[in-house]
């Protein structure tokens, strides 16, 4: 309908019912001076009402609009002569017309008097948008064109009803219902409700409809009923849920480097969401053990083709399934499976061809399970990886009414393509040794990266010297503030197994560290982590992680504190200058594993040029002495304060028998430096408006001071967004901070304990965007929790100039 088209609703016996907007502006009348009063009023005296309505009753028997040119009386003098359509409405459940719309246009030019009408019916009745209009008794006044040839069922049958008795109990009437009440009662309009329904053309697949409903009201504003559009978004439902479906996959198939387990998550992880019965079939190239398929004889015109890899079932055991895993599959050479596997493509059977003839002939075994369980839709899908064929995953039907259509064999390839990998890689490993699979994962560090704050050394002698690998890790993790981490730790044994349990943990406190938590706090959840790996079987993490030792501390530069807790690991030697080297009084810990969570942490001031050294009890335990004897020996080795890291290293190694080694040695030796005062600057901020630009322009003045003029424009941004947001959501006390170090570091602090989250998608006007504009302007940002509420952060680098460099 055109912008500036009157709209006037009329009974059975012309009178005004309806009158809006536009009708007033085009002829001057209100809405007061219309409702109730014969439409004929209005028309000019030359016009023959009588005559027009006889047309327009004529017409409407048919079901059919009436449209031409009348002229009307303006209500300031004059007449205009205006395009007219006139619409019947029906009654409930009859063809008996209860009334009428009236569409009424002033044409600028016979064309457009054309195109105006031509909108007008398109609206009204021949819009390709499924459309209908229930009364305010919720029952349908009219439908459209569209609607009626997209749901089959006619017009007569829908005038006059409710949904109830239209649809029946083919979708959720009475929640629908409730949304169109709210409609009626507040007048507000919904956009895109979304419910389902089955529909005669498909009774095993429900079909997704998006409907948008307002209120139509007459011109006091009194509901005369809803109009409704309607859309099938099936198509689009359907695709959200299998993108879904495929990022979940992603975490739950490909957990471990275990063929089998791999191919059997995959066939667990698609039962249900695809299918009844899948088996994942895997060619000799990926070896499960057992003879080489080759070797072995065919049975019965069936060639043993794959080994059984994974098999799931909607019914316990699989009962469908004619081998188990790691068993030869034979089959015939005509059968799907074969196909697929040779040709690289995906074979579907909507309706499976079990007809005399096929090749199910060759295989009556499985033609009997075919007949007892009814399986009648078969997906086949390659498993193809890095240019290999793996094998093939079989998907079937037989609980599940509706056939495979081409979604569900789009959904199956996806699915395919990312287990694939997880299998490929799982046979890669398979087909490599596990020593050099160890040491491939689980490397440790082989540059340790320092900082202006903290020089760091280390040194590490596995006692298993023929393979080179142990269970002992260290890192050293840059967190924001300037601060830096420090980890060690070590898993009970040497060797290939204590390596791998140890990468396994270094990455799980490499992940723990990035959140920033206290030390205490990082090891509690660390513990967990292993109490519950450990549950779920030796095979996921290994009897060595119970009683792992991990020590962690944090060094922050600006407050001259390091915070350290323990997991039953010894404590570090720290070297003062001025004071010699020492052994801290640290909280006990347990070791990791047991599930005791009794970790606290302990501050320690240092001082410019301190050194602290992490070890493993391998360097300082022997067969004949207490480890207490080796504790002070390393102690003793480091009295030279500010001798090099790695003349210390060296030193401390020469304490220990490294040709006699009974369990992994690691050292990590650091060396603290303060950040000078002058580089740290911070303000405390007003809770108003203004303090934001005054903010800006200290931040604007501090920055030329250091020398970073061409960090002025980005971090004034930075500033303004991060104190904008803090004002705005969080809680006063509000300070903000500027470090240069390796980085320039804004910080904004406060007490509120909220997480602010950048908003990726919505209106300009939403809130959050301002975070999307750090991180946009910020090299990396972030924030951390404190004690007394959070800090927000972002860091830029300062090494862009030679001013830089120069300062």
């Amino acid at each position: 309908m055109m912008a500036e088209a009157a709209v006037a609703v009329l009974d059975a016996a012309g009178a005004v019912t309806g009158w809006t907007g536009h009708a007033r502006r085009l002829l001057g009348y209100s809405a007061a001076e219309v409702v109730g009063r014969p439409g004929a009023f209005m028309l000019d005296s030359s016009e023959d009402g009588e005559a027009v309505a006889a047309d327009i009753a004529e017409r409407s028997r048919g079901g059919g609009d009436w449209s031409g040119r009348l002229k009307f009386r303006h209500r300031e003098g004059g007449t205009l002569s205006l395009e007219v359509r006139v619409s019947p409405l029906s009654g409930r459940g009859k063809p008996r017309t209860t009334g009428w719309l009236v569409v009424a246009a002033n044409p600028q030019t016979n064309a457009q008097a054309a195109w105006n009408a031509a909108v007008s019916a398109a609206v009204v009745t021949y819009s390709p948008v499924a459309t209908v209009i229930w009364d305010t008794g919720l029952r349908y006044l009219w439908v459209n064109a569209a609607l009626e040839a997209e749901s089959g069922i006619p017009q007569d049958q829908w005038v006059g009803r409710s949904i109830e008795e239209v649809l029946g109990d083919a979708l959720d009437v009475p929640s629908l219902e409730a949304v169109m009440r709210e409609v009626l009662r507040t007048g507000r309009t919904v956009l895109d409700y979304e419910y389902t329904r089955r529909t005669p053309s498909d009774l095993h697949r429900r079909r997704t409809y998006s409907i948008s409903m307002y209120r139509l009201e007459r011109g006091d504003g009194t509901p005369l009923g809803i109009c409704g559009l309607r859309s099938d978004v099936t198509t689009a439902r359907r695709n959200r849920e299998h993108l879904d479906t495929l990022s979940e996959a992603g975490t739950k198939i490909g957990t471990t480097l275990d063929v089998i387990r791999t191919a059997q998550e995959f066939a667990d992880y698609a039962i249900s969401r695809l299918a009844d019965y899948v088996t994942v079939d895997l060619a000799d190239t990926v070896p499960l053990g057992g003879e080489p398929l080759e070797r072995l004889e065919a049975d019965d015109g069936r060639i043993p083709v794959f080994r059984r890899a994974g098999v799931a079932s909607v019914h316990p055991q699989a009962p469908e399934s004619l081998f188990d895993r790691a068993q030869p599959v034979f089959v015939p050479p005509s059968s799907p499976f074969t196909k697929a596997l040779s040709s690289g493509r995906a074979v579907i059977e909507p309706v499976l061809d079990t007809t005399p003839g096929n090749w199910l002939d060759q295989d009556p075994e499985r033609a009997r399970v075919i007949r007892e369980t009814g399986m009648h839709s078969l997906i086949v899908v390659p498993i193809e990886a890095r240019g290999a064929v793996l094998g093939v995953a079989v998907f079937v039907r037989h609980e599940t009414p509706a056939p495979f259509d081409r979604d569900d064999l789009w959904l199956a390839k996806e699915l395919v393509a990312r287990a694939s990998l997880s299998l490929d890689n799982a046979r890669r490993y398979a087909r490599e040794a596990d020593a050099a699979l160890a040491l491939q994962r689980h490397l440790l560090p082989q540059r340790l990266v320092g900082s202006r704050t903290v020089e760091v050394d280390a040194r590490y002698l596995p006692a298993d010297m023929a393979s080179r690998v142990g269970g002992d890790w260290f890192d050293v993790i840059h967190l924001s503030g300037a601060r830096t981490a420090l980890v060690i730790g070590d898993v009970v044994g040497h060797g290939i197994n204590a390596a791998a349990t140890m990468g396994r943990l270094r990455t799980a406190v490499q992940t723990l560290a990035e959140m920033d938590l206290p030390p205490s706090e990082l090891l509690s959840r660390l513990d967990r982590i292993v109490v519950r790996l450990n549950q779920e079987g030796p095979e996921s993490l290994g009897p060595v992680a119970v009683g792992a030792t991990c020590l962690y501390a944090v060094h922050d530069p600006i407050s001259r504190r390091l915070e350290i807790a323990s997991a039953g690991h010894p404590p570090p030697v720290i070297v003062d200058p001025a004071n010699g080297a020492a052994f801290p009084d640290l909280p006990p810990g347990t070791p990791l594993g047991l599930g005791v969570n009794s970790f606290e942490s302990a501050e320690i001031e240092t001082s410019e040029g301190s050194t602290i050294a992490l070890y493993t009890d391998g360097l300082v335990e022997t067969r004949e002495d207490d480890i207490d004897v080796g504790m002070n020996r390393l102690a003793g080795a480091l009295t030279t304060p500010l001798a090099p890291l790695r003349d210390l290293c060296e030193a401390a190694l020469g304490t220990a028998d490294t040709s006699s080694l009974t369990d992994d040695a690691t050292l990590l030796v650091a060396r603290f430096h303060d950040v000078k005062t002058d580089h740290v600057v911070s303000w405390d901020i007003a809770n108003e408006p203004a303090a934001v630009s005054r903010a800006r322009s200290t931040v604007a003045s501090q920055l030329r001071t250091w020398g970073l003029d061409d960090l002025v424009p980005s971090t004034e941004l930075i500033a303004d967004e991060l104190l904008t947001n803090a004002l705005t959501h969080a809680v006063p006390p509000i300070r903000l901070r500027l470090v240069r170090h390796d980085t320039l570091l804004c910080e904004v602090s406060d007490a509120g304990a909220g997480a602010p989250r950048p908003r990726q998608a919505g209106p300009p006007g939403d809130n959050g965007f301002g975070l999307l504009l750090v991180a946009h302007s910020a090299d990396s940002w972030g924030f951390r929790r404190t004690p007394d509420g959070k800090v927000v952060w972002a860091a830029q680098h300062t090494r862009r100039g030679t001013k830089h460099d120069a300062a």
